[in-house]
């Protein structure tokens, strides 16, 4: 069984007795940085073993994981922070796992933009996630084109730390 499990965003409560439970359990972690992980296992006193799991390795390890698991091992999925796959690496390892007709167990918990948009105050009947915004000016306005064109809605987009001013300065 492969489960995705959220990760708590800046707060290492945030995080559910099931999340906790299935770490513990799992036979293998994969991790998105095994030393972000490493600060929010070692907190928790769990020992699971872990493995690298990111964008740059995820086309290269998926398959192979896929077929450990359909051999029988159990694994977890982690990002650095928050639900794995929203705008995080883990679609190449789910889609290999779902070839291999491997249950995927998603367990819920944190995730970024869901708790951002809750205490917004914005209309959120209906809302549009992007992930990042486009670093590049071009891409930049391409994607605010498409977005004017009347909708109202509510857009939400991840933005590093590093990067939101020369954001703010583009809008």
């Amino acid at each position: 069984m492969l489960y995705i499990v959220p990760t708590p965003v800046g707060n290492l409560e945030d995080i559910t007795f099931r999340a906790l439970r299935v770490l513990k359990e799992v036979d293998l972690i994969l991790a998105e940085d095994t030393r972000t992980s490493s600060v929010l296992l070692k907190h928790y006193d769990i020992h699971t073993p872990l493995k690298s799991h990111h964008k740059f390795n995820e086309h290269e390890t998926s398959d192979d994981m896929a077929e450990r698991i359909a051999a029988g091992m159990t694994v977890a999925l982690i990002s650095d922070a928050g639900t794995p796959c929203i705008s995080d690496p883990g679609n190449e390892l789910i889609k290999a796992a779902v070839a291999e007709g491997i249950k995927v167990v998603g367990i819920p918990g944190c995730c970024a933009a869901v708790n951002a948009l809750s205490i917004s105050g914005f209309e959120l009947s209906s809302f549009l996630f992007y992930g990042f915004f486009p670093r590049e000016n071009p891409d930049r306005r391409k994607l605010l084109e498409q977005i004017r064109k009347g909708n109202t809605r509510t857009f939400a987009f991840y933005e590093s730390p590093k990067r939101i001013m020369d954001l703010v300065d583009f809008f």
